[in-house]
C-alpha cells in the first residue's frame, strides 16, 4: 500500500512537491538547534528591528555585510562600505541538546558575537527571526501531528467497534459522538486555557489542550469509520472469515479496519492544517504559546504593531508565509493521496 501511494505521488507533481516541502520543513524543525546560529531567547537591544543581513562572496569565502545603526527612532541601518565578517562553518557556539537528548555545541554557521547575523532580520528585542522561525516550527508543526494521531486512533477504534458490533454499543457510541460534536470547541479551548494557564508552562498547557480537544474531536472520524465498517462487514471476504470461524477481534483488526486506512490517511492529512491554524490563531490572540517559547502564531502576534507596517519591517511577517506554505502543502498532499486511493480519481492509463 505504501509503495502504491509513493508511485502515485511520483506521477502527481503537486503532491510530490508538497511532500518534499513538508519533509524539508519537518527536517528543519527537527535540526533547528544545529541550523540556527543562536538560541531563540538571545536578545540584543542594540540591534532591534535589524534588516536581513546581506551575504557576499569575498576572497573565496562567504561573508556577512556589517551594518551601522543610523537612526534609533526608526531603526534605520546603513551597510558599512567594505566591512564584512567571514562566516564560520560547523563552529562551536551556544550549547544545546539535539533532538532534546544529545548534548552538542556545533552550529551549521556562526559569526563573532560582536557582528551578529540576521538572515531574516531581528524583532523588537533584537532576537534573530530566522532562529525563532526554526524553533517555532517545532511547536507549530508537531501540534498537528499529535492532535491528528490521537484523533485518528480514537476514531478508528471506537468507530470500528461500533460498526462491527452493532446493537447497544453502536447506539451508545453514536449518542456519545453526537454529544461531542455539539460541544463548541473554541469556547471550550478558551476556558481550558484560562483555567490551566497558572498551573503549567505555556507549551505544556497548549499541548494538554490539544490532547483534550483531540479526545473530543474524534467523533467525526468515528462516524465515518463506522459507516465504512457497516458497508464492509457484508462483503464476501468478511462472510468467508466468519464461516471459517475466525474470532470477531481478528476479523475487525485484520480485515475490516485495514480497509479504512485509505480514508484515514487522507482525512489525517487534511486535518493537520486545522491544528496548525488553531495554534496560530490562539497564539496570535495571546491565548496559546507564551514567552519565552516560540511558535509561528506567537511571532505573528508580536508583529501586529502598527510601527512594523509603517516602517516596512516586512521580515517579521515571514511566519505568516510559513503558515500559508504549510497549509497549502498539506491540502495539496491530501488531494494527491485522495486521488491515489480513490479509483474514481485515478489518472487515465495509470
Amino acid at each position: 500500500m505504501a509503495a502504491d501511494l509513493l508511485r502515485s505521488l511520483l506521477r502527481r507533481p503537486a503532491g510530490l512537491i508538497s511532500a518534499c516541502l513538508l519533509l524539508f520543513l519537518y527536517s528543519a524543525a527537527l535540526f533547528a538547534p544545529f541550523l540556527s546560529p543562536t538560541i531563540p531567547s538571545a536578545q540584543n537591544l542594540q540591534r532591534t528591528y535589524h534588516p536581513p543581513t546581506s551575504l557576499i562572496w569575498k576572497n573565496g569565502r562567504l561573508c556577512v555585510q556589517r551594518y551601522q545603526l543610523v537612526d534609533p527612532s526608526t531603526a534605520s541601518y546603513q551597510p558599512l562600505t567594505g566591512q564584512f565578517t567571514s562566516l564560520s562553518w560547523f563552529a562551536p557556539g551556544t550549547p544545546y541538546k539535539l533532538f532534546g537528548l544529545i548534548p552538542a555545541n556545533r552550529h551549521l554557521f556562526s559569526v563573532p558575537s560582536s557582528d551578529p547575523i540576521y538572515l531574516l532580520g531581528s524583532d523588537a528585542t533584537g532576537r534573530d527571526v530566522f532562529t525563532r522561525l526554526l524553533y517555532g516550527a517545532g511547536i507549530s508543526l508537531t501540534i498537528g501531528l499529535i492532535g491528528v494521531a490521537l484523533t485518528s486512533f480514537l476514531g478508528l477504534t471506537i468507530g470500528g467497534l461500533a460498526g462491527y458490533l452493532g446493537g447497544w454499543p453502536d447506539s451508545l457510541a453514536m449518542r456519545l459522538t453526537e454529544f461531542l460534536m455539539a460541544v463548541p470547541g473554541l469556547y471550550l479551548l478558551l476556558a481550558l486555557r484560562a483555567a490551566l494557564s497558572s498551573r503549567f508552562p505555556s507549551d505544556a498547557t497548549f499541548l494538554l489542550i490539544v490532547v483534550i480537544l483531540s479526545a473530543l474531536g474524534w467523533a467525526g472520524t468515528a462516524r465515518v469509520v463506522r459507516g465504512l465498517v457497516l458497508s464492509l462487514r457484508e462483503r464476501p471476504f468478511i462472510l468467508a472469515a466468519n464461516i471459517l470461524g475466525q474470532r470477531p477481534w481478528t476479523i475487525l483488526f485484520r480485515h475490516l479496519l485495514p480497509n479504512t486506512f485509505s480514508y484515514l490517511i487522507v482525512a489525517a492529512t487534511l486535518s493537520v492544517p486545522g491544528y496548525i491554524l488553531g495554534e496560530a490563531a490562539l497564539s496570535f490572540l495571546g491565548l496559546g504559546i507564551q514567552e519565552p517559547a516560540s511558535s509561528w502564531g506567537l511571532m505573528l502576534g508580536q508583529a501586529q504593531d502598527i510601527k512594523i507596517f509603517m516602517l516596512n519591517f516586512w521580515w517579521l511577517l515571514t511566519p505568516g508565509v510559513a503558515i500559508i506554505l504549510t497549509v497549502i502543502a498539506f491540502n495539496l498532499l491530501g488531494d494527491a493521496l485522495r486521488d491515489a486511493v480513490d479509483p474514481r480519481f485515478r489518472l487515465p492509463g495509470k
